[in-house]
C-alpha cells in the first residue's frame, strides 16, 4: 500500500517575515529555510504532491542552470504555460534566478477550439519575444505550432529537466529589475505586457499580507490560475514572499468539481485564506442542493478569509453563498471584497478583516453615465460593493473627466498613486504613457470613495471582464469583422449589466441589409462567431447604417454608443424570434 503524503505545515520555527526583500529570489532563499510550501492535490482534493519551499528552491536554481546553460541571459523573455504544477512554480523562479523574465501564458480552454488557442498564444508571444517557450507535454502540439508560427524554440517541460545544469554564476539581481511580464488572461489581438519589478512586486506582497493580517495559523487554498494576477501573485508569489503553506486545485478541476475547494478547506488544520472571483461562490452555491447534508460534508467554521476580486462583486451571490453554507459554519463576517489591477502588480484596496460585505444603494442612470431619463418611470438602483480600504502606502484619487479631484459620493476615474504600480507596459511605450500621468496611474475604471472606502462602479476603459476574465472589445469586433460584408467601424463592443445584476457584453452591429429574414439569420452568425472566438454570448444588437457615434477625429466612441444605447437613443432592429 503506498504512503500516504503528508502536507507542508502551517507551524514553522522560522521567523515570520512579511515580503520584506530586495528580490523575488531572495524571498525564495528565505523562505526555503523553513518547512512551509505547496501542496498539489488531484480533482478530488487527494494531495499528490507536497513541495517544501527547500525543494522548489533546489529545483529552481537547477532550472536556473540549464536556461544559463542554454544561453538565456538576463533581461531574456521565458515564456512558461502556467498550468498548476511544481514544473511551473520551478520553471518561473528558475527564470527569475536566471535574470531572465518568465512570462506566465494560459492553458487552452473549452471553447475556441485549437486554433483559436494557438493564434491568442501566438500573438502573445510576438508580444512578448521570448527565447523560448515551454510547455506541458500533454499540449506540446498546441504549443509548438503557436512557437513555430513565431519562429520562438519550444520545448515541453519534462524535456527541458533533463538537460544538464552545470555549476555556473547566477547574475545578481538588483530590486529596481524588472521581475516578470503579466498578460491579461483574456489577451488576443491588443496585449498588454505589464512589467512589474521586484521592488513593486515585493511592496504589494508586503502590504496586503499587512492588510489582511497574516498569522502564524494562515493556510492558503487555491484553484485560481496561475496566469491571472489573482493566482500567480495572490496565491503563489505571495505565499513564499510571506511564508504560507498553500494547497492547491487545478482551475479545470475546481470547474468540474467545485466542491472539492470547500472539502479542501475543511481538512484545513488551521484558518483559511481563499480567493474567488463572484462566479467561484455562485457555482458553489448553485452546485449544493437543498437537500444536502452541508454540516455534515464541511467544516468552513476555520475560514478566516474569504477574499473577492477580479469581477465586479455581485452581493446577491454572497447572500446566496452564505445561505448555502451557514449550517457549515460559514461566517459572512470573514468576506474580504477588494480590488485591484495587474498595472498595480495586485492589491489596491481590501476590507479590513471581520467587516464583511457592505453595499450601497446608487441610482442606475448615475451608474451608467447615461442621459436621465424624463419619463414617470421611478428609479432604478443597483447595490454596489465596498471594496475597503487603500493598502499600505497607496493613494486614490476619484477624478472627473478635466481631471479635477472629486468628493466624496461623486463618481469619477480611480486613480491610484504607489511604489507597487507597475513600471509600464513591454515594448508599448505609447500604451504606457496613456495611463501613467505623473507617477499616477489611471485604472480606467469607474468609482467613487466614501470615508476613505472605495466603491467600484463599473469601467471606463473599454475592457469588458467576465468570470474574472479580461476580454478587449476589439477582439469581439474583429470577430464580427471576419464575417461577410463587414468592416472597421461597423461593429461596437462594451460590457453592460443584465437585470439580475451579472456583467454581460454587448456587441451593436451596423446592418445594411433590410431583409427580416436575412437579419436574422445574420443576428445568429454574429452570435456564433463571437462565442468561437471569445468563448463568450453576447447580447447582439443590429443597428441602422450610420449610427454608431464616432469622436472629433474619427475615431469609433464605443463609451458614447453604450450610453445612446443604455438611455434607448440608439434604437435596434427587431429579430425575428
Amino acid at each position: 500500500m503506498a504512503e500516504e503524503l503528508t502536507p507542508t505545515p502551517i507551524h514553522d520555527d522560522l521567523p515570520r517575515r512579511f515580503a520584506d526583500f530586495a528580490t523575488t529570489g531572495e524571498a525564495l532563499d528565505y523562505a526555503a529555510r523553513g518547512q512551509r510550501g505547496f501542496n498539489f492535490h488531484d480533482a478530488r482534493g487527494k494531495l499528490i504532491r507536497a513541495y517544501p519551499f527547500r525543494e522548489l528552491r533546489e529545483d529552481a536554481l537547477a532550472a536556473a542552470r540549464r536556461l544559463i546553460a542554454h544561453g538565456i541571459e538576463p533581461g531574456d523573455r521565458i515564456a512558461l504555460i502556467a498550468d498548476t504544477e511544481p514544473q511551473f512554480c520551478a520553471l518561473f523562479f528558475g527564470a527569475v534566478y536566471a535574470g531572465a523574465l518568465p512570462v506566465p501564458l494560459p492553458l487552452p480552454t473549452s471553447f475556441g477550439g485549437k486554433e483559436g488557442y494557438v493564434d491568442q498564444l501566438a500573438v502573445q508571444l510576438n508580444s512578448s519575444d521570448p527565447k523560448l517557450l515551454i510547455y506541458p507535454d500533454e499540449i506540446a502540439e498546441l504549443c509548438e505550432a503557436a512557437a513555430e508560427a513565431c519562429s520562438v524554440e519550444g520545448e515541453g517541460w519534462d524535456e527541458f529537466a533533463m538537460r544538464d545544469d552545470p555549476e555556473t554564476e547566477l547574475p545578481q539581481a538588483d530590486t529596481n529589475d524588472i521581475a516578470y511580464l503579466q498578460y491579461s488572461s483574456g489577451s488576443t489581438r491588443f496585449p498588454h505586457g505589464v512589467m512589474v519589478s521586484h521592488k513593486s512586486l515585493l511592496h504589494n506582497l508586503g502590504s496586503h499580507a499587512d492588510g489582511m493580517l497574516i498569522g502564524q495559523e494562515d493556510r492558503c487554498i487555491s484553484w485560481l490560475p496561475f496566469y491571472h494576477d489573482m493566482g500567480l501573485v495572490g496565491c503563489m508569489l505571495s505565499m513564499v514572499a510571506n511564508q504560507v503553506s498553500t494547497d492547491y486545485l487545478k482551475t479545470a478541476d475546481f470547474a468540474r468539481r467545485p466542491l472539492a475547494w470547500l472539502d479542501l478547506i475543511s481538512r484545513n488544520p488551521g484558518t483559511s485564506c481563499s480567493y474567488s472571483p463572484t462566479f467561484g461562490y455562485d457555482i458553489c452555491a448553485r452546485r449544493i442542493g437543498s437537500q444536502s447534508d452541508v454540516a455534515g460534508r464541511f467544516d468552513l467554521s476555520r475560514w478566516r478569509l474569504a477574499g473577492n476580486g477580479a469581477d465586479m462583486i455581485r452581493p446577491d451571490v454572497m447572500q446566496a453563498f452564505t445561505d448555502a453554507f451557514s449550517d457549515a459554519g460559514f461566517d459572512p463576517k470573514c468576506f474580504v471584497p477588494s480590488y485591484g489591477l495587474a498595472e498595480a502588480t495586485l492589491a489596491v484596496t481590501l476590507m479590513p478583516a471581520g467587516e464583511g460585505l457592505v453595499v450601497e444603494l446608487v441610482e442606475e442612470a448615475e451608474l451608467a453615465g447615461a442621459p436621465v431619463a424624463h419619463n414617470d418611470q421611478p428609479p432604478r438602483y443597483r447595490a454596489v460593493v465596498n471594496c475597503g480600504k487603500a493598502v499600505r502606502d497607496t493613494r486614490i484619487e476619484i477624478r472627473g473627466e478635466d481631471g479635477s479631484i472629486l468628493g466624496d459620493k461623486q463618481i469619477g476615474k480611480v486613480w491610484v498613486q504607489s511604489p507597487a504600480v507597475m513600471d509600464g507596459y513591454f515594448r508599448d511605450q505609447e500604451a504606457t504613457d496613456a495611463c501613467l500621468v505623473d507617477g499616477w496611474l489611471d485604472t480606467g475604471d469607474m468609482g467613487y470613495l466614501s470615508d476613505e472606502y472605495l466603491y467600484i462602479v463599473g469601467r471606463a476603459k473599454d475592457m469588458i471582464i467576465i468570470n474574472g476574465k479580461n476580454h478587449w472589445p476589439q477582439d469581439i469586433e474583429w470577430a464580427v469583422e471576419q464575417l461577410p460584408g463587414f468592416k472597421s467601424g461597423d461593429i461596437a463592443a462594451f460590457s453592460i449589466t443584465s437585470a439580475n445584476g451579472e456583467e454581460e457584453p454587448a456587441v451593436l452591429v451596423q446592418c445594411r441589409t433590410s431583409d427580416v429574414n436575412e437579419r436574422s439569420k445574420l443576428h445568429g452568425l454574429i452570435r456564433e462567431k463571437v462565442r468561437a472566438i471569445t468563448g463568450m454570448q453576447c447580447v447582439v444588437e443590429l443597428v441602422p447604417p450610420r449610427t454608431l457615434p464616432r469622436t472629433s477625429s474619427g475615431k469609433l466612441s464605443r463609451a458614447k454608443a453604450r450610453n445612446l444605447y443604455l438611455s434607448g437613443e440608439i434604437q435596434p432592429y427587431d429579430i425575428a424570434a
